[in-house]
């Protein structure tokens, strides 16, 4: 039995992924904020994991076999990288506005703290449910 293949830490480990994504996207974005022609990327994934969890029950059942009907859904989604082509900031055509981008990337940070908390709050709480030391 794997206790950590739950929903939750499904969605935290996805989660937090997103966020490594998005660092790595702003982290680019920053980077290239004086290149000609440049265009910025963002990263969406809280408004597609929000979207799909008001349209999935609660309720998902255990397949055991693969002929067993799916109860619920297990579906989290990917982040997802948009590029922004259709504006621009600059004279030479680059759309990477600095103040945002770094605004950006202190959300980001605080947003991975908080899925890393949460990871570790639900370990030291499965530890402790399972007579260890939390």
């Amino acid at each position: 039995m794997n206790i950590l293949n739950d929903a939750g830490f499904n969605r935290l480990r996805s989660a937090i992924n997103a966020s490594n994504t998005r660092q790595q996207v702003i982290s680019n974005n920053i980077a290239n904020a004086d290149t000609p022609y440049f265009k910025r990327s963002e990263v969406s994934f809280e408004n597609l994991l929000q979207s799909e969890m008001n349209g999935v029950s609660s309720i998902k059942g255990r397949m055991t076999n693969p002929r067993h009907i799916v109860i619920g859904s297990a579906s989290i989604p990917t982040a997802k990288i948009n590029t922004d082509n259709s504006t621009a900031m600059n004279n030479n055509m680059n759309n990477v506005d600095i103040d945002s981008e770094m605004t950006g990337l202190a959300e980001n940070q605080l947003r991975y703290n908080t899925y890393i908390e949460e990871v570790n709050h639900q370990i030291k709480m499965m530890r402790t449910a399972l007579g260890g030391n939390g």
